[in-house]
């Protein structure tokens, strides 16, 4: 095995497998003691048995673990190449001389090291079959990429041939977390805010909000325009609870994120983080909408000073890269009185008290408003709804119910008929 100590971009924690194997190989050529070693060697084709099952990798899991260490570290040469693809430079160089040594990786001998301790385990883990696509760190369509990168790795014959492969997966599908994830939520950790990967999200798209058609045409070209690196405005979807606001903005994401959108979900009470998140993702090579479900401020909280000064007023420009869309049930965000507006506290300057909560509001280019459906509105949700899920009731029977439902369980929207077709469908034949 190549000496894994002498990589220079490629460092990192990923490789704590790929350490144990290399320091277990070295005592295999100078060490007797087989029983031992043997049993070393089966726990580290168990760590590697598990990282293809928790990931859903199958044909040589060997291969595919090094192309993960390879797609998933972040450093300067992969970020360059997400965001120009080949790069100039002595980079290039070093990116070579580590590619050689993963190429030396790739044609790693587990036969020889299998045949001096007398076991035969590799050809399972050289072809290997996942059960399930179903995994908790990566969806299929990743896993597929990674696979498919793998097999092209162990074909090529030359460093640069290697890092041709490379450079055209970093500039295609970029690298790390950002490069392999859709979504994304907020750690706050003692060394500032942590992204993570948001690993299970809905699978919504804008074709299953029934109606609508106004409020998510406006929402598209909005970030139609972001995508394409033209002007576009924050977004505040505000309106009735269960009318598909934040519907619309999971299924924004699954349109866009071939084409490089992602999303970072932030709570209010994060919002001091606000500044160290944009630090993170300013300069890569994504489009990122930070959003904010269900934003709202009483009279006490002052949390929404901190997202004004980002939105726009701090000296600092806010990077082109980065919206901000939120949802609410209220129009202006922060809680009014008639006192605001009365004057009766004693504040003598009343109006000041009015636009400095409104002032919020207007710090979002973009307002779209959902309205709760009426009666007629609702029972075609109901049935456009029934259809798409093979409910076989009656249409009259169906909509009966539907009424019923809706009676009892929080009036007439899109959220309560969905929750009707679901409890339909949860009911034994």
């Amino acid at each position: 095995m190549k000496k894994i100590e002498e990589l220079i971009l490629y460092r990192g924690r990923e490789d704590e497998l790929l350490t144990k194997l290399a320091e277990l190989m070295n005592e295999l050529e100078k060490s007797e003691e087989r029983e031992t070693l043997k049993n070393r060697y089966f726990a580290c084709m168990q760590e590697l048995l598990e990282i293809g099952e928790s990931h859903g990798f199958a044909g040589n899991l060997w291969h595919c673990y090094l192309t993960y260490l390879l797609v998933y570290h972040e450093n300067a040469y992969s970020k360059a190449c997400e965001i120009r693809g080949s790069v100039e430079g002595g980079i290039n160089q070093i990116a070579l001389h580590d590619f050689q040594i993963f190429m030396g990786l790739f044609a790693t001998n587990f036969h020889e090291i299998e045949e001096k301790l007398q076991i035969f385990v590799y050809p399972m883990i050289a072809d290997y079959g996942n059960a399930s696509d179903d995994r908790k760190i990566f969806n299929r369509r990743i896993r597929d990429r990674i696979c498919t990168l793998s097999v092209k790795l162990a074909q090529t014959e030359t460093p640069e041939e290697f890092k041709k492969e490379m450079e055209q997966f970093y500039r295609e599908f970029g690298v790390g977390k950002f490069g392999l994830h859709k979504a994304f939520r907020i750690q706050h950790t003692e060394e500032g805010a942590k992204i993570i990967p948001i690993t299970n999200i809905a699978h919504v798209y804008l074709d299953d909000l029934v109606g609508y058609e106004i409020p998510k045409q406006k929402l598209i070209d909005n970030t139609e325009a972001f995508v394409n690196g033209k002007r576009a405005n924050n977004c505040l979807l505000f309106g009735d609870a269960g009318t598909g606001k934040s519907s619309s903005i999971k299924g924004i994401l699954n349109r866009y994120y071939d084409r490089g959108l992602r999303i970072i979900e932030v709570y209010k009470h994060q919002f001091q983080d606000l500044n160290d998140i944009i630090a993170q993702i300013k300069n890569r090579n994504y489009k990122f909408i930070i959003y904010m479900d269900d934003l709202s401020f009483e009279e006490f909280e002052i949390e929404y000073k901190y997202l004004k000064a980002v939105i726009e007023g701090g000296l600092e420009k806010k990077p082109d890269n980065i919206l901000i869309y939120a949802t609410s049930n209220r129009r202006h965000l922060i809680k009014e009185s008639f006192a605001d507006k009365e004057g009766r506290r004693a504040d003598m300057h009343s109006s000041d008290t009015v636009q400095e909560k409104l002032s919020l509001v207007y710090r979002f280019g973009v307002s779209i408003f959902f309205c709760a459906p009426n009666k007629k509105e609702f029972q075609n949700i109901v049935k456009v709804l029934a259809e798409k899920y093979q409910v076989t009731l009656p249409e009259e029977e169906l909509l009966q119910k539907a009424n019923q439902w809706e009676l009892s369980h929080g009036g007439l929207s899109g959220r309560t008929a969905q929750q009707f077709i679901d409890h339909l469908l949860g009911k034994p034949e």
